[in-house]
């Protein structure tokens, strides 16, 4: 079964100091001329310039801390490490892996038959190797992953970027030749949803001019092209509105059957579905706009529901996920089978369900921890089992197939380096095949989970790594990471950096599962959506007075990190409770919050935030960083960094509130890396600098004098 687009495409107890009231900026400031928005014009060479001499500064200053030169060598050693796990993909009876290393610094796709894998061999095919084509090509390629047309998954799709951005081109590849297709299909650079019908037809969306995108960047339309008609003719079958998120239409399948699914995502947690039956029709799959569409299943359609859904005299509850045969449903029968609805303290986390031939595989998280179950269909009816894996750590799925009972996962926890399970009959023989070794030494290291309570009494989850030898007085640099949006959850994970950099070195590292994520399903996730948007903060807030009060950490040792929403997160911290942290990471976030729906992908993402053109802005206004900077306040040093090719959180951002912390006299470091898209770095090397960049920066800012 291949998934099916669901709703599209994060006590008040302190011990050692009250809480300030940071106030709002002393002088007016008029947001309608704002005199930073020339720093939007990404590639402007005013902006480039500024850039450049931001950069100088800060490496300047980061580059030549002593602990700088040895965090970096080290990160390099482990992302380059041929003891890493080969993750795999498969497709047919091989199994697919994308492989970076000192050698191979964009990467070599490779593949072995799924026996050999499974055997342990360690002799890959090379298939495509994107040093050598970026080279020849003289293009800086990323890679971005590929579709193989099934049966026999020879003719692939290849997605290649510039630079690690989010648009990129795709080429049709042949595995057996390992060359690019002559006259195959192939799609200029931009946002795009490609789909195999088979060998000689595709579903594509792209930018194919005006009107064919939507107001938030993405493909809005989706047509039927042909081998061998030129793309600017093939046939529009589908469209979305300009307002939508996205459009398209793809195939999905199940077993040998097949479903063209035509879909809009009218805000990001809204999906309409369309069965499309090749006659010009659309049959709407009549679920609600926010349930995922799992797929369908050996004639079994799977739905999980984000809300309550009452249907005759029936309520199905919020998080349950139900079964129907799909071609009864399309002829309008609701009954539904319940599999399960998660307790109230459990969860479906994204990711959290994958199928096999015969089998539903599903990962709970209790109280932030996994657990594993599967489903058979049997007689009419779905029989559950619970799978055997290790408690209080964090499991996560990996590939399967419709075509076996075989499929991967991984279990690890914050001390615990990853191991690779093979898991074949739906679970029922589990086998270890890799493990990562310890790149870091945790003996006296402890992991525990605490709770902390929020502004408004609800119970938030942390957990804690404490460093060998700790002692609860207070002094412990510590480093807190969130994410609190879009239902992602942040359970317990073994990160050979953070152990390395942070904990080895005496630090205590802390997760915090604040409200906006997925950690306790849709309703930990609503808690914290548009006008409620502060919960999270508070939560988080909640969390480093807990941190305190137990005698952890204190405010001028206690450092906050976090990417993307996660940025904004870290950037409302820095304005709402400068007083609270001593360091201040803040990574290709969202800061100015009136004009965020205008910048790339950010009209996507109105349905988390609100809309600022309306009166949304009355709830945006009171948090968004950019327009809550304060010229008398006392903040800490921020380290703000962010990519120009970065197409999905724009770099203005960044940008920006740097020129307004500057303007005020605040003292600040940033740094912008000219490619790595949203992830901030497309290769191992600038992965390693930019990660020793942060540590580097932490230590500096959360220890006296800082630490070598």
């Amino acid at each position: 079964m291949q998934k099916f687009i669901g709703g599209a495409l994060a006590l008040i107890i302190l011990a050692s100091c009250g809480k300030q009231d940071a106030g709002k900026p002393e002088t007016a400031y008029d947001f309608s001329k704002d005199a930073y928005i020339w720093l939007e014009d990404v590639e402007g060479e005013e902006a480039l310039a500024w850039v450049e001499e931001q950069n100088a500064v800060s490496l300047g200053h980061l580059e030549a801390l002593p602990v700088f030169a040895p965090l970096k060598e080290r990160n390099l050693e482990i992302y380059n490490s041929d003891e890493r796990i080969a993750t795999p993909a498969m497709r047919g009876d091989h199994v697919y892996n994308f492989w970076r290393d000192e050698d191979n610094i964009r990467g070599r796709w490779r593949r072995m038959l799924l026996d050999d894998y499974i055997e342990g061999s360690e002799e890959w095919e090379l298939v495509l190797d994107i040093d050598l084509l970026a080279e020849g090509e003289d293009e800086d390629w990323v890679w971005k992953g590929a579709q193989c047309l099934r049966p026999e998954y020879r003719r692939c799709l290849l997605n290649l970027s510039r630079g690690g951005a989010d648009a990129v081109v795709v080429r049709e590849f042949d595995v057996e030749t390992k060359t690019f297709v002559m006259d195959g299909f192939s799609i200029p650079e931009a946002k795009q949803r490609i789909s195999w019908v088979d060998e000689n037809a595709v579903w594509v969306g792209s930018d194919f001019g005006d009107g064919s995108t939507t107001d938030s960047g993405y493909p809005r339309t989706s047509r039927l092209w042909k081998r061998g008609e030129p793309l600017e003719e093939a046939a529009e079958i589908f469209a979305g509105e300009q307002a939508d998120v996205a459009a398209g239409v793809y195939r999905s399948w199940d077993r040998d059957d097949s479903y063209d699914v035509a879909y809009r995502v009218p805000s990001f947690f809204e999906t309409l579905n369309y069965l499309y039956t090749g006659d010009g029709e659309f049959r709407h799959i009549d679920i609600p706009a926010d349930a995922d569409l799992v797929g369908v299943m050996n004639g079994q359609l799977l739905v999980q529901l984000k809300t309550d859904w009452e249907i005759a005299e029936t309520t199905y509850p919020q998080a349950a996920l139900m079964s129907i045969d799909f071609g009864r449903f399309m002829d309008g029968d609701r009954d539904f089978e319940v599999l399960i609805v998660p307790g109230e303290s459990m969860a479906i986390p994204r990711g959290g369900i994958i199928t096999t031939r015969d089998y539903i595989i599903v990962r709970l998280l209790d109280d932030v921890v996994s657990k594993l179950q599967r489903f058979s269909f049997a007689d009419g009816r779905w029989v559950s089992e619970e799978i055997e894996a290790e408690d209080l750590g964090s499991v996560t799925l990996g590939s399967s197939s419709d075509e076996s009972n075989i499929f991967f996962f991984t279990y690890e926890d914050f001390l615990t380096p990853d191991t690779l399970y093979v898991a074949d009959d739906g679970g029922r023989t589990v086998k270890a095949l890799r493990s990562l070794p310890e790149f870091f030494d945790s003996e006296g290291m402890t992991a525990e989970q605490h709770f902390a309570t929020s502004k408004d009494g609800t119970r938030v989850p942390y957990f804690v790594v404490l460093p060998k030898g700790f002692e609860p007085d207070g002094t412990t640099p510590t480093l807190m990471y969130g994410y609190g949006g879009f239902e992602v959850s942040r359970p317990p994970s073994y990160s050979a950096t953070v152990g390395h950099s942070w904990l080895e070195r005496g630090g205590a590292f802390v997760v915090a599962n604040i409200r906006g994520g997925g950690e306790y399903g849709p309703a930990w996730h609503h808690a914290a959506l548009k006008e409620n948007r502060q919960r999270a903060y508070d939560d988080f807030i909640a969390v480093g007075e807990d941190l305190i009060a137990r005698g952890i950490t204190s405010p001028g040792h206690l450092g906050i990190r976090g990417g993307s929403n996660g940025g904004l997160l870290t950037g409302v911290m820095l304005t709402q409770r400068p007083d609270l942290w001593g360091g201040v990471v803040i990574q290709v976030p969202l800061l100015d919050m009136k004009r965020y729906n205008k910048l790339l992908a950010g009209a996507s993402w109105m349905g988390e935030y609100g809309d600022p053109d309306t009166d949304d802005w009355e709830f945006i206004k009171e948090y968004s960083p950019y327009h809550n900077l304060d010229p008398a306040a006392d903040y800490p040093t921020p380290f703000i960094t962010t990519s120009t090719r970065d197409d999905r959180v724009h770099p203005g951002h960044a940008r920006k509130m740097v020129a307004r912390l500057k303007e005020m006299g605040h003292d600040l470091l940033y740094y912008e890396n000219t490619v790595g898209g949203h992830a901030g770095a497309s290769d191992n090397e600038q992965l390693a600098r930019a990660e020793a960049l942060i540590y580097s920066y932490l230590w500096d800012q959360l220890t006296e004098p800082a630490a070598e």
